[in-house]
C-alpha cells in the first residue's frame, strides 16, 4: 500500500502561481509513475501531469508552459508546479502513484487539494 498526501492548494487570482506538494509512505520502492489529475466541478477527472521514475514528464495540452511536474525519488515526493493560473484550472487536484511489484501494477490516489483560481 502506499499512502499520498497533497498539500498547496489554495485561493489564487488569475495569472498568480500556486505549487502543490505530494509526499508518499508506505511501500515507496515499487513506485514507477506519479503524477498529478484535477477535476472540474460537475466533470470528469482529467490528467494534468505525470512524470516517470526516471523524470519522463507527459502533461495535458491544456497546461502545457504554465505547470512543471518534477519528482524527488530519494523523498518520494512529486511537486506540480503551477503558473500563469486561469480560473479553469480551479478544481481538486489528486496526486497519483503507480507501483509494480512482482509483476503488478497497482495505482493510488490522494485524498485531494482544492485549487481556486478567481477572475
Amino acid at each position: 500500500q502506499v499512502q499520498l498526501v497533497e498539500s498547496g492548494g489554495g485561493l489564487v487570482q488569475a495569472g498568480g502561481s500556486l505549487r502543490l506538494s505530494c509526499a508518499a509512505s508506505g511501500s515507496t520502492l515499487g513506485i514507477r509513475t506519479m503524477g498529478w489529475y484535477r477535476q472540474a466541478p460537475g466533470k470528469q477527472r482529467e490528467l494534468a501531469a505525470t512524470i516517470s521514475r526516471d523524470g519522463n514528464t507527459n502533461y495535458a495540452d491544456s497546461v502545457k508552459g504554465r505547470f512543471t511536474i518534477s519528482r524527488d525519488n530519494a523523498k518520494n515526493t512529486a511537486t506540480l508546479q503551477m503558473n500563469s493560473l486561469k480560473p479553469e484550472d480551479t478544481g481538486d487536484y489528486y496526486c497519483y502513484a503507480s507501483t509494480l511489484l512482482f509483476g503488478t501494477t497497482r495505482g493510488f490516489w490522494g485524498q485531494g487539494t482544492q485549487v481556486t483560481v478567481s477572475s
